[in-house]
């Protein structure tokens, strides 16, 4: 009886810690379901593609994630330059950035390859080159070893040159300091052009043309209307080279620590984002060239036969400035080979 008293107490203990053990897992569970983590966004821009596409990602992913991922959003430079943007992805200070990725080239010099001239001619061809799936697997894999995930890639729209006198001839752009994204595709495309480049983060680009230490600068009519850049220079040639993109970068510190689930929603939502943003882009490019014209500025499109002549000069660019170096020259034939798929 003793024994039989003595068995059946040792089989409740072991029931009462086996459910204080479940539950135990089930609050932690619950816990982890219950914790939110804070996701700072961050991009240079504002009243564009980039800030389109951000305000739609941050909303998408606080609803699929049911709340549990609370994203902010730092438009504008807001949290500083491109290059101390990317620092703060890197060391997780900031969880995700929105930049044209030839940015990002002093991380890997591979990220530049979508600012190579020649490989996109309109919005849907970029649109289709940014979607492709080699495309993908390779962009949104540079940078994991510096701690960054890729996560999304669209073309924004295509660029255009700003400048205090107009260029309206290829010849204009001789001698010209131009700005240039940190590139040696832009580089070499504007030294072929008789320019000079020089390498700007986005912040300083306006102040440099007031004080006229540049005549000229590469970016988008979206960037020259929002940033109401008419102050300081009206004339707008559109050269639609090279095409401008937008990659979603990811701190990896920061991806690692949250559940699994979370990591699908922060990947599917980019990637679902990153293609129905594809309209609005398209309409915000279109509507960014007559808010030019009705804020007095000036749209000047070269002569047929001197685009021709423009896109001839450039076209080689990519190969010759990749064919020294293996894994750019790689990642070139990649983007170059699905650009003529998509065109």
């Amino acid at each position: 009886m003793h024994f039989m008293t003595h068995n059946i107490a040792a089989r409740v203990a072991v029931a009462a810690g086996a459910f204080v053990v479940s539950m135990a897992l089930t609050l932690g569970a619950a816990r982890a379901q219950d914790k939110t983590y804070p996701m700072k966004i961050t991009l240079a821009t504002i009243n564009d593609q980039l800030f389109a596409f951000v305000k739609n990602y941050a909303a998408a992913i606080e609803k699929d994630s049911g709340g549990r991922i609370k994203p902010e959003v730092y438009p504008a430079s807001q949290l500083g330059s491109i290059a101390r943007q990317a620092e703060g992805v890197q060391f997780g200070a900031i969880q995700c950035q929105v930049v044209p990725p030839e940015f990002l080239v002093g991380i890997d010099e591979r990220f530049e390859v979508m600012a190579a001239p020649g490989l996109v001619d309109s919005m849907a061809q970029g649109q289709r080159l940014a979607a492709d799936p080699e495309v993908l697997k390779l962009m949104l894999s540079l940078g994991v070893d510096k701690v960054m995930h890729g996560a999304g890639l669209f073309m924004a729209n295509p660029s255009a040159v700003i400048a205090k006198t107009p260029i309206r001839h290829l010849d204009d752009f001789k001698g010209k300091k131009i700005r240039i994204f940190a590139s040696p595709f832009q580089s070499v495309a504007f030294e072929r052009l008789g320019a000079t480049p020089v390498a700007m983060s986005l912040g300083a680009v306006l102040p440099a043309l007031q004080q006229g230490a540049i005549d000229g600068a590469v970016a988008s009519d979206t960037i020259f209307t929002a940033f109401h850049y008419q102050d300081a220079a009206k004339y707008i040639t559109e050269t639609g080279q090279p095409a401008i993109f937008a990659i979603i970068e990811i701190s990896k510190k920061w991806y690692d620590t949250l559940p699994a689930d979370l990591q699908q929603i922060v990947d599917k939502t980019a990637a679902r984002e990153s293609v129905a943003v594809n309209p609005q882009a398209a309409s915000i490019t279109e509507n960014a060239g007559k808010a030019w014209l009705a804020s007095s500025g000036e749209l000047i499109n070269l002569l047929p036969d001197e685009q021709a002549s423009l896109l001839k000069l450039l076209t080689s660019v990519g190969a010759d400035v990749s064919e020294t170096k293996p894994l750019l020259s790689a990642a070139y034939k990649i983007v170059s080979d699905a650009a003529q798929r998509t065109r």
